[in-house]
């Protein structure tokens, strides 16, 4: 491992990092930049804080993968479907919302009810599934969990996720109607995005104290829907060895188990280059392209 040289190429280049993080078996050994003291947009990244929110929903026996949707929406809104509409959504199940794999979503909701706007989208082959990444599947959950809690969401990610990992800066946004949005809209720093990939990496377990199963952990970081990048688990992407915590600009915790590697940096780079990608593999990862 290089380090040094992968920082030489972040300001040679005029990368837009902001700081980056490397563990090695659990250990920070690294750090460059600020890393614990500015928060910054993760956008999808909050996907995964939400996945161990589902996790810990499941671990409770809140929440059954297998079972449609529709048995965890407020029933005001499950009320107003068309008679097609519901057969249509009775078909898709909370796994199928996990792994993206609903085709006909538009990426993001729109107007004053998010959940009317997603319950209304013209989903042609429900029971066929088709990777479609999106923030509608995220929302959904978003509001399957508050349902199921019967408390804000944002709220329990704050005491029963946050807290145990010690991340005591962050910020997060909602839908019109007041739930946790739970597909972007939060800020972390570097460090607390390292800590969401430590606990994953412990399998659930952060200093000692297990905050989410082993077996939710297993399942949502295994391929659970195949898709071009390689595969998809629930809201977090295979990659290589492993897998990756990703935010729309560069915002990435890759963890790899069995390289006892965990590589955290927030950055804002607005293009689809992947030379911050190669030095990495290239200077930490010792990988050659």
């Amino acid at each position: 491992m290089n380090f040094d040289a992968f920082i030489k190429d972040i300001e040679d280049n005029g990368w837009c990092v902001f700081g980056a993080e490397v563990y090695e078996d659990g250990r920070l050994t690294h750090s460059w930049g600020d890393t614990t003291e500015k928060m910054h947009d993760i956008y999808s990244a909050t996907k995964v804080v939400q996945s161990v929110a589902v996790g810990i929903a499941y671990d409770r026996g809140l929440i059954d993968f297998d079972r449609s949707v529709l048995d965890y929406l407020p029933k005001e809104n499950v009320e107003k479907l068309s008679e097609s509409q519901a057969e249509t959504f009775k078909k898709i199940t909370v796994q199928r919302l996990l792994t993206m794999s609903v085709d006909g979503f538009p990426f993001r909701p729109e107007g004053d009810s998010w959940i009317d706007f997603a319950l209304s989208c013209d989903i042609k082959n429900p029971e066929t599934r088709v990777f479609n990444y999106n923030n509608i599947c995220a929302y959904l959950v978003s509001v399957v969990l508050t349902e199921i809690l019967g408390e804000d969401l944002g709220g329990f990610i704050e005491r029963e996720i946050f807290k145990p990992l010690g991340i005591t800066d962050y910020e997060y946004g909602r839908s019109p109607e007041g739930y946790f949005y739970g597909a972007s809209m939060m800020k972390l720093t570097v460090n607390g995005l390292s800590k969401i990939g430590l606990l994953l990496y412990n399998k659930g377990i952060y200093d000692g104290q297990r905050i989410v199963s082993e077996e939710y952990v297993n399942m949502a970081t295994s391929v659970q829907q195949m898709n071009r990048e390689g595969g998809y688990g629930y809201f977090i992407w295979k990659y290589r060895d492993g897998f990756s915590i990703n935010g729309k600009w560069k915002q990435k915790c890759y963890v790899l188990p069995p390289r006892g590697l965990i590589v955290t940096y927030l950055s804002h780079i607005e293009d689809d280059s992947h030379d911050l990608l190669d030095s990495m593999e290239k200077n930490i990862l010792d990988l050659d392209r």
